[in-house]
Order: C-alpha cells, then structure tokens, then sequence
C-alpha cells in the first residue's frame, strides 16, 4: 500500500517541504516548497536566532504546515530535520520547544555527521555513482557538508561550519566583492579545509557533486545558455561544464547586486550569498583538481525520503 510522507528540512536561510508518495522502497513527490525565512539573518555569527528570525519560521511553517493537511499529513507526522544554524545556536531548543508550542512540530536536531549522511542518500538517489570515489559537497548558510563516496559506500564525511551566511558575514564587505577579501576568504578556506585536504589525498575523487542551492542556480544559469532550455527544477541531476561555472564566476566577482540579478537564470534569494559560494567551489575545483562537475537537486530531504522508502533508520 502506498503511504505519503512529508519532510521539512530547517537550513539556515531556506526552508524546503517535501511531500512524497512512498511506493516499494522508492519515492515520489507529490507536493514541494521553499520559502527562505532566513533564521541565520543577523545571528548566526553570535550564535542565536533572533526573535524576528523566529517569527518569520512560525509563519514559513505554518505554511508548510497547512500544505501538509491537504494532503492529509498532521503536524506531529511530520519529519523535520534542524541543520546548522540551530545546532548550533545558543537559543537552538528555545527555537524547537517555540515551534513544537505553536505548531506541534517536532525538530530533530542532527549533527554535522548526520546532515552529510543524510545528503549522500539523497544524491545518490539522483545522480548514478560508479565504483570511483567522488566529492559530494553540499553548501548551506551555516555549515558546507563534504563526503567521498563511490556507489558502494561513503569513505569519509565531514560537516565545517563555514556556510555562505558565515561567509558572507565575514568576508562580503562590498558589493562587488573586493579583490583582497577574496584573497582573504580563500586563505581562510585553506585553513578551514585542512581535514579535507587530508581525505582527497588520501581518496583521490575526481569528479565533484554539487547539492541544491548555488549549484542549482550555476546549472541553471548554465541552461539557460542552451538553444534548448530546460529548467532545471524538472531534472533531478545534471553536468556543469567547468567553462560554464569559470564564466560565472568571474561575472559574480565582477558584478555588483543589480548586475548579477540580470543573468539569466539567477534567482533573487541566491544573488548575495553565491558570491561567497563560488569562491569556495572555485578553490575546491582548482585545489583538488577536479575535472568534472555534476549537480544533483535531491540533498538532505530527499535523503530523508529515500530511507525512509526503504524503511531505513532516518
């Protein structure tokens, strides 16, 4: 018998709802939404969420909340995962027992191990693994989730906390960016990534998986270059050629606001915090020499789907 299951994934800018027919041990959605409350807005380098910020997830989730019982799915049915920026914030379960008091949604909050485990099922639902070890990245607003796996299993994972918010917060002083902040991100990048570093030597992957957000729209923008456009919300995987993603990039470090908003393909909620994103694609690709990128639009929700279509622990 089929069930229908409903998923919400609490990222720190984006909300994403995922209602899905579960049939064998696969999955089908019937229903998807995002909406970007952006509860790290303001906080998430103090390590709180704001009061507005609260305000703006009880209205997103009421939403998601009323789009569930259509479909005939109560709240307290409802799988809801909290990722970095309530991890941690300093006010995390404060945030949880406000939403379970008003709503009677239950978060789990997982960790940084969890929420990259999580992601691989969901890319590898979309994007077919050979017996080659590849590097799946996943970049958030408060943390960038980096896992090497092949077909057979992941080999290592590892949450940093260093989403484009953070990013942003620390290094997108002017629009556009300038060129020593640049320079100083990547450097911190090359701190940051030390444990990284360490794994692709050791792993060698050769191809990069980039999951949802910026990626999403770098394809996109990709596409829409194509005589035979598709968008890519009706695929679930797709190549980035590495010229296409260098060409953006120089544009995005040399436009300012306005000017990125007019690339065709660009969406308003990404213009801001693909800056940051792009810069640490571009030293992931060139540091680790990377040849090939592909983009997958399932992640964490869809892993959470997956598993729970084969019946697995979530």
């Amino acid at each position: 018998m089929k069930k229908m299951e409903a998923v919400i994934d609490l990222g720190t800018n984006t909300f994403q709802l995922g209602i899905a027919e579960l049939d064998g041990d696969s999955f089908k959605y019937v229903f998807e939404k995002s909406l970007a409350p952006k509860i790290g807005k303001g906080g998430i380098s103090d390590g709180i969420i704001k009061p507005e910020a609260l305000e703006r997830a009880v209205l997103v989730l009421q939403e998601f909340v009323n789009d569930a019982i259509k479909f005939g799915i109560e709240p307290q049915n409802i799988h809801c995962f909290g990722t970095s920026a309530i991890r941690n914030a300093k006010n995390g379960l404060q945030f949880c027992d406000e939403i379970f008091n008003k709503l009677d949604l239950t978060i789990q909050i997982i960790d940084g191990a969890k929420e990259a485990e999580l992601i691989c099922a969901g890319v590898k639902y979309a994007v077919s693994f050979e017996d080659e070890p590849y590097l799946i990245m996943d970049i958030g607003g408060g943390s960038v989730e980096f896992i090497i796996a092949n077909k057979h299993q992941i080999f290592w994972k590892q949450s940093f906390e260093i989403g484009g918010q953070r990013l942003m917060d620390l290094f997108f002083t002017a629009d556009p960016i300038p060129q020593n902040q640049v320079k100083r991100l990547q450097n911190y990048l090359e701190e940051q990534l030390i444990d990284l570093t360490n794994a692709i030597h050791q792993y060698a992957p050769a191809t990069l998986v980039g999951s949802a957000g910026s990626f999403e729209t770098l394809l996109e923008i990709y596409n829409s270059t194509l005589q035979t456009f598709a968008p890519f919300q009706n695929q679930i995987a797709g190549e980035l050629p590495l010229a296409s993603f260098y060409d953006s990039y120089a544009k995005f470090l040399e436009f300012g606001r306005g000017e990125r908003l007019q690339i065709p393909g660009m969406i308003e909620l990404r213009v801001d915090m693909i800056v940051v994103a792009s810069v640490l694609i571009e030293h992931c690709i060139k540091k680790y020499n990377m040849n090939r990128i592909f983009v997958s639009n399932y992640a964490l929700k869809e892993g959470v789907l997956a598993r729970l279509a084969r019946r697995d622990v979530v």
